[in-house]
């Protein structure tokens, strides 16, 4: 099966439920809204922020819709996709996205970024937004050297907003008693849950809206289905309506039905 066949079947304008949608196509549930508004905010307080759920559950998405809507005169973000380059990987990225020559001893190297980072608003007029994806894979050294950066001028305030962004065991790892001085220093907590019933229904509808179909192509059981086996999670969501389409599209039937939805949970769970 070909995409054009799928999407000429369907009457799509292109394949729904991608990750390509512009921030202002996003579909805005309940903890989408409430995760951005508090990340914007964590933003103009130059907070240690830090955003957890379950794989899929929409933390890059929000933190990209964040981005979307601040000034870039004023801000520039750094993103850090993998902290699994070490403590000195992200310390050098800091540098070298804000124009300098990363030190090589770790010990020079922390100052550095610290002193790039208040430089960067100070002369720039720019305020650095670090985003850092995945951070339930930082190491202690790593966190450490997070504190460090944003801890700079006696406690009055940070150089920049750090945003993590983490499964729910980072909660849990920064509440151990070691990492006591950096859970002090985080201004903003948010956890993100997956999407209740009614909000899975809009996002599936708002996806198709956005590919030309704006009609009810899943019947409502297919739809609760789906919702069911995701959990809410829009990933997950994502990846069994677009087989139910696939099954739907094989069997050559107008309407995504309940059958439909429950092949595509076998074949994407394996079950």
């Amino acid at each position: 099966m070909s995409v054009d066949r799928l999407c000429s079947f369907f009457g799509f304008t292109k394949v729904p439920f991608g990750r390509d949608l512009a921030p202002a196509s996003l579909f805005r549930s309940a903890a989408h809204s409430e995760a951005v508004a508090r990340l914007t905010w964590c933003v103009e307080e130059r907070g240690l922020g830090v955003l957890t759920g379950e794989v899929g559950c929409g933390k890059t998405v929000a933190a990209r819709a964040t981005v979307a809507g601040l000034d870039p005169s004023r801000h520039q973000v750094i993103y850090c996709a993998n902290p699994t380059v070490g403590g000195r990987g992200i310390l050098s990225l800091v540098v070298t996205a804000l124009g300098g020559i990363p030190r090589f001893h770790r010990a020079a190297l922390v100052p550095q970024a610290a002193d790039a980072l208040a430089l960067a608003e100070a002369e720039r007029g720019r305020r650095v937004l670090l985003v850092i994806d995945e951070s339930h894979l930082l190491d202690a050294d790593q966190l450490e050297d997070l504190r460090m950066i944003t801890n700079t001028e006696m406690d009055s305030r940070s150089p920049a907003a750090v945003v993590l962004l983490g499964q729910p065991t980072l909660r849990r790892r920064l509440h151990q008693g070691t990492m006591a001085a950096l859970d002090q220093r985080i201004t903003l907590r948010v956890h993100m849950e997956g999407m209740d019933l009614a909000e899975t229904l809009a996002y599936v509808r708002h996806h198709l809206g956005q590919v030309g179909r704006s009609d009810a192509l899943f019947s409502d059981d297919a739809l609760a289905v789906i919702h069911h086996a995701a959990r809410g999670l829009p990933r997950a969501v994502n990846n069994l309506a677009l087989q139910a389409l696939v099954a739907t599209f094989a069997a050559d039937k107008a309407i995504v039905d309940q059958q439909a939805a429950k092949m595509a949970v076998v074949e994407v769970s394996g079950e």
